[in-house]
């Protein structure tokens, strides 16, 4: 049986308004800065992981950003406008992607698509510095640079409603969760092609790649397993059993655990990557939906939907240690490193 470990519940205090000058130098000791995205609010929270306390609500200025990524350099957040409704379901479709600057705390760019396309899920390639975003409704990536916020390129997925990206450390290959499919698309980031359709099931969610490039996971929606991709045959080499259908999820890069978020438990699972079962399994708040590791992978961060809340777990031990307040509809979380 996993065992099961119970939080400690650090609630700690709040900035509720947004504070003005430059990030303080206290979080430098982590290396940067927690970014989560509130849907309810629509705002982007900015997060001392050290002290665990927001910093900042900083508006997104339109309704309503799910996702959010940092540059490189740690100066900027990119949060793509997605809509009020969730994938596949009716409500308005999101047209613009906004840039925050981050000591500012101000919006200092806008990207417009021309038409809904329901932009979601920004991830970063750091092999040609170019900017990926689902664009879910064009069934494409969109490739932005995001220093002049133009649109240079799109990648053809194949399939309907591509949620969620995650790309290789080499940056040439792109792998997308079509949730409404149930599929995976695996794309070529040069050629911009798709190369394969990998059917999961009838529905399926949140995608992340180990750090070595040979695995990629994601979670079927209809049955409490996840699946694990082979990289190097495009095809599903295990299903791992989890509490409850899993989430978002994220690979420690030692290539040892998977941290996966389980909604309807209200749990985190930690996978051991090297037998393929589930070792841990964490109580956090209401409907935990990302996870994100540090850079150095010693904590592993919750966002929780319902509870506008953060968890941070100690990856020594698996047990929570603190319990960040932010904003309504926390999802979307990124690391900003520190400049």
């Amino acid at each position: 049986m996993p065992r099961i470990y119970l939080p400690l519940l650090l609630l700690l205090p709040v900035a509720a308004v947004v504070l003005a000058g430059r990030l303080p130098a206290t979080a430098g000791a982590a290396g940067g800065y927690l970014l989560v995205t509130n849907k309810g609010d629509r705002t982007l929270s900015i997060v001392d992981p050290i002290a665990g306390q927001q910093l900042a609500a900083v508006p997104e200025g339109g309704t309503t950003g799910h996702e959010v990524i940092a540059s490189p350099d740690g100066k900027t957040a990119y949060v793509p406008i997605y809509g009020n409704s969730g994938v596949g379901k009716p409500g308005t479709d999101g047209t613009n992607m906004v840039a925050i600057d981050l000591a500012s705390r101000k919006i200092t760019g806008n990207l417009d698509f021309g038409h809904g396309v329901r932009p979601h899920c920004p991830i970063f390639n750091l092999a040609n510095g170019l900017l990926y975003v689902t664009t879910e409704l064009d069934n494409t990536i969109s490739i932005i640079d995001p220093h002049k916020m133009k649109i240079v390129g799109t990648v053809p997925t194949g399939q309907s409603e591509s949620h969620m990206l995650a790309i290789s450390r080499d940056g040439k290959r792109g792998y997308t969760a079509n949730v409404g499919p149930g599929t995976v698309s695996v794309l070529d980031l040069e050629k911009r092609t798709t190369l394969a359709v990998i059917p999961i099931s009838k529905n399926t969610q949140r995608i992340s790649i180990s750090a070595d490039d040979t695995m990629v996971f994601t979670s079927d929606q209809t049955k409490p397993q996840l699946a694990v991709i082979d990289t190097a045959t495009n095809q599903i080499k295990k299903w791992v059993p989890l509490p409850a259908p899993g989430y978002g999820s994220a690979a420690t890069r030692d290539g040892h655990w998977l941290v996966i978020a389980v909604p309807q438990a209200n749990k985190v699972a930690v996978v051991n990557l090297r037998t393929m079962k589930v070792e841990h399994v964490i109580d956090v708040p209401a409907a935990p939906q990302e996870m994100l590791l540090e850079p150095d992978d010693k904590v592993a961060y919750v966002s929780c939907d319902s509870s506008a809340k953060v968890a941070a777990i100690d990856t020594s031990t698996w047990a929570v240690t603190k319990l960040i307040a932010v904003g309504k509809g926390a999802d979307g979380l990124a690391w900003a490193a520190a400049n």
